[in-house]
């Protein structure tokens, strides 16, 4: 559902007020009058589908049309939030939310910086601008200049920047346009030196991955077919293929390079190594398993060569020398291992090069003559050297403890980019020299706050079955009584939950709340075996180490008994909508965003088949079982009370379709659960959060926020 990328949101805020303890009203749940909602009346249809003898009813079957195209679903989303925000305008403390993170928004980002062709090529945006801008600089301290900036694109701020890549180089870079949320790509090629945007185009690129050959006449990249005439926003997705295009020609006219019609669901990820010699394609069922295929742009045929050709371990390519490649495995090694294979045998031989150790291995990168290899230990980054042959060689000193990521250059280039950040730590880029193993600061925004006063501690704590998991905790120093608190989440993908400065926890922590991170199964904190503890038919473990989470917190009286706030999103937002099922008396509030709520029916909608891998088939009888036994929208339990609930999902998302949430709602408004709010926010022209504009992530946080500190007890001030 979420591609395996890099750390991709590592935020700043500027925090000038005065910290002070509130907490009239932290231990109890609030008991402000607040109006009396009548929900939008919701019909009912007679659906229902059969699955192994058991026949389930779907009544709310007609919200899955789409919004663009079905009126009747147009006009019940405008309903639903005409009830939403008449709500929302009750809440004190929305304005103050909304002003206090436009505040704290308002600090420079920059991104990890790529060389080519002499030029330093990376993302800026100075605060607020609602999308990020390309810029290059002539030399690595130079001043910068405009080449992308997406902001004049729409007036709404929506049509936004996404994947890029510039050639080797430095003259073009190929671009992804992404308009209104939406998962879809157009790619465009612009001129350096003239700032002309050329005559190619390519459409229907998905998430894309683009790779330039070494003399820059063209670049491969990933697409998918073109879908039928108004099916594209719903419509399932599936054989992705690699292509390449010649500068100057049409897109009739690419090349295919790589397909896999016998297995539709794979995604794949194509890259170039850097020598400019070997296309390397990653093919992966959206898990953390993939095959390996090379090109060889030396051949005449360019006919793809698998190296592993199944899907047991998870692989990645560090680099090459010449025709020996050092690549991450997890094959025989759930914590993964730094291996080589010298691809001019017919039947290349594997070798150990860097052992799997006790901590995880996240990334590995050659550099200047070495390997960096970023590890985890208990979530925390350090990063060690090696020579080539596997001999340790020191580490990199990192400014403190947190996630260090970036790494990447030509083999032979000593000079490198990485990023520092944590909870309290506003990610920094440091320029690294592998010849001196010295850092210095290429990139800090200024922050106006006084980050020492904000405390960020990892506790332990027994899941269920006696697991032990970490958690996160953010808080002020000051804050020494029970507080109200968000709990975060996500436990799925083998995505790891690293630490990473964002605005928006701050702006709940500053009022003198307790923002807690908890990193539970299904994540890959502790390597493969972590992620396979939260997958398929082991799924409850997840839900199971979220709700032992909630309840150290208040056992730890770290949370009142009645103010705890619970939030995800994505497959997070399934976790939140499955938890407040089974544990409904644990939660004061809860917040699912963009959630897949009918554990059924996901894999009909557009990238749902492509999940398959992480939750299993509804077609087997096992895993349907297991899908309906947790499911969302299926497991809700009239004649409970219920926590409040704001949803909250975008008419345009093509990822996890927006009747999810719909349907999710639906059955919530008319189950017996109890008399607080259960609510959903549907934004317009946004999709499920890559490329959301600045202004909408601001409001739609500050709506959020209020909601929580509302049913949790958290007074809002101006004055905290």
């Amino acid at each position: 559902m979420i591609q395996k990328i890099p750390l991709r949101r590592a935020a700043l805020f500027a925090l000038t007020l005065l910290f002070t303890t509130h907490f009239a009203s932290a231990c109890t749940e609030s008991t402000a009058k607040m109006p009396t909602i009548t929900y939008p009346e919701t019909k009912r249809v007679d659906v229902a589908e059969k699955h192994f003898g058991q026949t389930i009813a779907d009544p709310y079957r007609w919200l899955e049309n789409d919004v663009r195209n079905d009126k009747e679903v147009a006009a019940w989303v405008e309903s639903q939030n005409k009830v939403t925000n008449a709500y929302l305008n009750t809440l004190p403390g929305r304005d103050i939310f909304k002003d206090r993170l436009k505040q704290l928004y308002n600090y420079e980002r920059f991104s990890i910086p790529v060389k080519k062709g002499g030029q330093y090529f990376y993302l800026y945006n100075s605060g607020l601008q609602n999308q990020q801008v390309l810029y290059v600089r002539d030399s690595v301290d130079g001043a910068g200049r405009v080449l992308i900036d997406p902001n004049s694109w729409a007036k709404d701020g929506a049509t936004a920047l996404a994947e890029w890549s510039a050639s080797d180089d430095g003259k073009r870079v190929a671009y992804a346009v992404q308009e209104g949320g939406s998962d879809w790509r157009t790619i465009r090629v612009l001129d350096v030196n003239t700032g002309k945007v050329l005559n190619d185009e390519i459409k229907w690129a998905r998430l894309p991955s683009i790779a330039w050959v070494k003399d820059g006449s063209g670049f491969f990249y990933t697409r998918f077919p073109e879908p039928k005439q108004g099916e594209a926003f719903q419509a399932g997705v599936e054989n992705q293929t690699v292509y390449f295009h010649a500068i100057g020609t049409p897109q009739a006219q690419d090349r295919l390079v790589y397909a896999t019609p016998d297995q539709p669901t794979l995604v794949h990820n194509v890259d170039i190594t850097a020598d400019g010699r070997y296309v390397t394609i990653l093919s992966t069922p959206v898990s953390a398993t993939n095959t390996l295929t090379v090109v060889d742009l030396q051949s005449a045929d360019w006919k793809p060569r698998k190296l592993v050709d199944n899907l047991d371990d998870e692989w990645s390519v560090v680099g090459n020398v010449g025709t020996k490649f050092f690549l991450t495995t997890s094959q025989n090694a759930p914590r993964l291992k730094v291996v080589t294979m010298n691809i001019a045998a017919a039947d290349p031989v594997i070798t150990d090069v860097v052992p799997e150790q006790d901590s995880v291995l996240g990334n590995a990168s050659l550099v200047g003559g070495r390997l960096l290899i970023s590890h985890r230990v208990d979530v925390k980054t350090e990063i060690r050297r090696y020579t080539l042959d596997g001999k340790a060689d020191g580490v990199v000193k990192l400014p403190g403890i947190g996630t260090a990521g970036g790494f990447k250059s030509e083999q032979g280039n000593p000079e490198t980019f990485f990023v520092f950040t944590s909870y309290n730590t506003p990610g920094t880029i440091y320029r690294y020299d592998v010849a001196s193993n010295t850092a210095r600061v290429w990139a800090q925004p200024k922050v106006a706050i006084d980050l020492n006063r904000i405390a960020v501690e990892q506790r332990f704590y027994r899941s269920k079955d006696g697991t032990r998991v970490p958690m996160f905790i953010i808080r002020r120093k000051d804050v020494t009584r029970p507080a109200p608190t968000l709990l975060y989440a996500y436990g799925g993908y083998g995505i790891p939950m690293l630490p990473a400065f964002s605005p928006e926890p701050l702006g709940w922590v500053e009022q003198g709340g307790v923002y807690a991170i908890a990193n539970i199964r299904g994540g890959s904190e502790y390597g493969k075996a972590w992620h396979e503890a939260g997958r398929r038919q082991k799924k409850q473990n997840v839900f199971d180490d979220f709700i032992a989470a909630g309840e150290y917190l208040k056992a730890q009286s770290i949370t009142p008994q009645n103010g705890l706030a619970i939030q995800g999103g994505s497959n997070g937002g399934l976790l939140i909508g499955a938890v407040v099922n089974q544990r409904p008396d644990l939660f004061a509030a809860a917040l699912p965003q963009v959630g897949v709520m009918d554990m059924l029916r996901f894999d009909k909608f557009t990238g749902g088949k492509l999940w398959v891998d992480e939750y299993g088939s509804v077609a087997r009888e096992a895993d349907f079982r297991n899908l309906f036994s947790y499911s969302p929208y299926h497991n809700i339990q009239s004649g409970k009370a219920y926590p409040a609930i704001l949803a909250t999902t975008a008419d345009t998302d093509d990822r996890v379709v927006p009747s999810h949430t719909f349907k999710y709602v639906a059955a919530l408004q008319a189950a017996d659960i109890g008399d607080k709010p259960h609510l959903v926010r549907i934004e317009t022209r946004a999709g499920h959060g890559a490329g959301k504009p600045t202004d909408k992530i601001i409001e739609e946080t500050a709506d959020m926020w209020a909601f929580a500190a509302h049913w949790t007890g958290l007074d809002v001030g101006d004055g905290k």
